[in-house]
Parts: structure tokens; sequence; C-alpha cells
């Protein structure tokens, strides 16, 4: 399943710094991060990557994070 969200991060270095986060704890997952985006998107693909986790785990690292509604 693909999720997409709607982040504040900034920086390249955050993007990878909460990538590791997210795949330590959803190992096999694919998750990237798209800055260039007006959204600065964060797309999540995977089995068991619930929305609802990842942006528990995003918002406790201090930046904000919602699904994107399209």
């Amino acid at each position: 399943m693909v999720e997409v969200f709607k982040t504040n991060v900034q920086h390249h270095y955050d993007a990878i710094k909460l990538k590791e986060l997210l795949l330590k704890e959803f190992p096999g997952a694919s998750i990237n991060f798209d800055l260039e985006d007006c959204d600065k998107i964060l797309r999540t693909e995977g089995k068991s990557v619930p929305a609802s986790q990842v942006i528990k785990i995003i918002k406790m690292e201090g930046y904000y994070c919602e699904i994107l509604e399209e």
C-alpha cells in the first residue's frame, strides 16, 4: 500500500534522519521524500506501514505530517 504525506521537512539531512527512523520501524518498506515539491512529500510503500504510526514518528521528531488529500 502506498501512502503520501504532506510534511514541513526542509533539509535533505533531516529527511535522511527521518527515513532511517522510519526504516527501523518498518524494515523492508520503501520510503522517500520529495523536498522539491511544495508539500515536502513523504511517500511510504509497504504491506504494514500504518499512516497513523508514520505520522506519530514524524511528529515525535518535531515535524508536521499529515496524509495528503488528493
